[in-house]
């Protein structure tokens, strides 16, 4: 009844595809025939046929979540699973445990999806809250400072969530926080602070400057792992709403409201590691010729396939954006002009060899492309209209080439 009720749930919740294994056989024979390739293990800790939690032994052993399910329970049990690194422990006969489970589920798979910075200097508390977080099954790197956080974090490294010790070696975490929304945003990440101290003021401070959440030590387990749960569940949720707002509507890339938004952060990211980077604008030749011509549906068909072609090549290390009507806009991340003018002379050359077909019939489409370099911080308007520039030239000259002060220089001294 209980197998049946959970597959149910937890099918309706959240869409997840549910294995019932009815013994410690079946169980194996699962994991074998899908390669341990399963999220989530609900189990019960007695199997008719594994009565001594031989089945929870088997899932920790392949890494595989764990929530146990069972009707016996005592205080020393409950001790001794939750020391085997399982995410939950939930009582049948408790009410509402059918909803507590589900919701245990939820929880390990959004954390399964959340990347956690931890920055604390004292290496007993960093080892533990380490052990703490991977065990609610967080993708967890540690540091002890925080200038090695913002290190990473400029560095390009994705972070969901920062949980940061209060009195840092070299900082303190308000500092830190500051540096973080400064440099990423108010709310691209979550901060979390950890204080020993009994002083309330000091969770007030950190919240009003920006904190999103504080936890006093000692704390109950429980207590942490809901808290950090809320915080990484909230901020999925704030980042599937930027998503949205950032992706264009017809391309499925990001739009020139993100491109705007995000590209002054990553020119600042690459200017604090000492590097030069490159922004460059594509156009579509003729691209309005061809509207008048086959009509906007294969205009629009165009726009997709030239946005599809260069997300696989641009992939997720650069930014790529549609800035309007038939132009794209790619801002590299740390590559100098050289480098950044062979990496658009693949983007030509390869958008120049495909072929699309619309209506049955196929179209080759070229583009021009104007490249700037960004070796100094400047408003980023002007990074764009310097790339503008050269756009603008690359047409004039003839279209289907790109532009840039190295290929001018080039031309000069030929």
């Amino acid at each position: 009844m209980f197998a049946a009720v959970l597959k149910h749930g937890l099918e309706t919740a959240h869409g997840v595809e549910i294995t019932h294994c009815a013994s410690l056989v079946a169980l194996r024979n699962a994991v074998e025939m899908d390669g341990g390739e399963f999220s989530v293990a609900v189990l019960d800790l007695n199997l008719p046929d594994a009565p001594n939690c031989e089945a929870l032994d088997y899932v920790i052993s392949h890494n595989i979540a764990a929530i146990v399910f069972t009707g016996l329970f005592n205080n020393s049990t409950r001790e001794d699973i939750l020391a085997r690194n399982v995410v939950d422990c939930v009582i049948k006969s408790q009410p509402d445990s059918i909803s507590h489970v589900i919701s245990a589920v939820d929880r390990a798979l959004t954390n399964a999806s959340t990347n956690v910075l931890l920055v604390d200097s004292d290496p007993v508390s960093r080892e533990a809250l380490f052990c703490l977080l991977r065990q609610q099954q967080f993708h967890v790197t540690d540091v002890g400072q925080g200038a090695e956080a913002l290190h990473l974090m400029d560095a390009g490294d994705s972070y969901d969530l920062v949980i940061a010790d209060v009195e840092l070696s070299d900082m303190s975490a308000y500092t830190l926080l500051t540096q973080i929304r400064q440099r990423h945003g108010e709310d691209a990440l979550s901060v979390v602070a950890l204080s020993a101290t009994g002083d309330r003021q000091q969770a007030a401070r950190f919240l009003q400057s920006g904190g999103t959440e504080f936890i006093q030590k000692p704390f109950l387990v429980e207590e942490f792992n809901s808290r950090v749960f809320q915080v990484a569940s909230t901020q999925k949720r704030i980042q599937a709403l930027h998503g949205i707002a950032a992706c264009d509507y017809l391309t499925d890339i990001y739009n020139r409201r993100y491109f705007f938004q995000y590209g002054p952060r990553l020119v600042e990211q690459c200017l604090r590691r000492g590097e030069t980077t490159s922004i460059a604008i594509l156009d579509i030749d003729h691209f309005k010729r061809l509207n008048d011509t086959y009509g906007h549906e294969v205009g629009d068909l165009v726009l997709k396939a030239v946005a599809k072609r260069l997300r696989a090549l641009v992939g997720e290390e650069h930014l790529l954006a549609r800035l309007g009507g038939e132009e794209f806009g790619v801002l590299f991340n740390g590559l100098g002009l050289a480098a950044a003018n062979a990496f658009c002379e693949t983007l030509r050359l390869d958008l120049a060899g495909e072929k699309i077909t619309a209506d049955d019939e196929e179209l080759s489409v070229t583009v021009s492309i104007g490249l700037a370099t960004i070796e100094g911080l400047e408003t980023f308007e002007n990074y764009l209209n310097a790339a503008d520039q050269f756009l603008y030239m690359a047409k004039y000259d003839g279209r289907n080439r790109i532009v840039s002060e190295l290929t001018l220089l080039k031309s000069m001294a030929s």
